[in-house]
């Protein structure tokens, strides 16, 4: 992070600010947290409709949350390449 100075150049270290540049890096922890929150979401209900259609009751949610699971790693994997 940048140091803030005042008019003379002296040190400042009440009035740090984030920069500009590191503010894409907040939006790609949030796109990150959303998409495994919704992903997780869907699996999770995909589970509990695959229970209810096969009624077999755990397996389908266990089901639902491994594959939304393995979306979310694939999805977080591709955002971090994004900005790499």
């Amino acid at each position: 992070m940048s140091e803030a100075r005042d008019a003379d150049g002296a040190h400042r270290p009440d009035q740090e600010k984030v920069p500009l540049r590191d503010l894409p890096s907040f939006g790609a922890f949030a796109a990150m947290g959303t998409s495994i929150a919704l992903i997780e979401a869907l699996g999770v209900l995909l589970g509990l409709y695959l229970d209810h259609l096969w009624r077999a009751e755990p397996w389908g949610l266990l089901l639902g949350i491994v594959l939304a699971t393995v979306v979310a790693a694939f999805s977080v994997i591709q955002l971090i390449r994004r900005y790499l």
